[in-house]
């Protein structure tokens, strides 16, 4: 990897939860390198409610991010992607489009909040966790020394990213 700004992709099945907090805390903590943004293969076409409620306590503007289709990106020729990674266990089992730039990928699967049943505090504190996960993972690839890695050794650096398990802190 040469260095400079990275264009990161993060996909979800819906598009409205988990790929949204991984670009939202991209977007804000990628230190100038990265820049971030999210798709889904069935997107829900609307941030879910706790995840827009999270993002905004969190100091993330709601506005700037949407649900959209992953296609949205794979049939454009503007954005070439460094990286392209799943977060849902859906989406890594689906057949991926084709993504301008040749991206490296890998699965960093996380928990569906939107799944948790229980009170509204269960189900709050599930979305919080999972920030919190894609946080720790997102501080870890934003630390790897790029410039020193071949392709390679990134990829497996990527894929024990994805290893790391919810009880696993920075």
């Amino acid at each position: 990897m040469s260095g400079g700004i990275y264009n990161v992709l993060f996909l979800c099945r819906a598009n409205s939860a988990r790929s949204i907090m991984a670009e939202a805390i991209l977007k804000k903590e990628g230190h100038d390198h990265f820049f971030g943004f999210s798709a889904g293969s069935y997107p829900r076409g609307e941030i879910h409610p706790y995840a827009r409620d999270l993002l905004k306590s969190l100091d993330h503007d709601p506005a700037d991010f949407s649900s959209k289709a992953m296609e949205t990106y794979s049939e454009q020729d503007e954005i070439k992607f460094d990286f392209v990674f799943t977060v849902c266990d859906a989406t890594a089992n689906e057949d991926c489009p084709i993504f301008p730039g040749s991206p490296m990928t890998a699965h960093w699967g996380v928990p569906d909040p939107a799944a948790v049943e229980g009170s509204e505090a269960e189900k709050r504190l599930a979305f919080a966790d999972t920030y919190r996960m894609l946080r720790n993972r997102i501080s870890i690839f934003t630390s790897l020394p790029f410039r020193s890695l071949d392709r390679l050794s990134l990829q497996q650096e990527l894929n024990k990213i994805g290893q790391i398990t919810d009880r696993e802190d920075v």
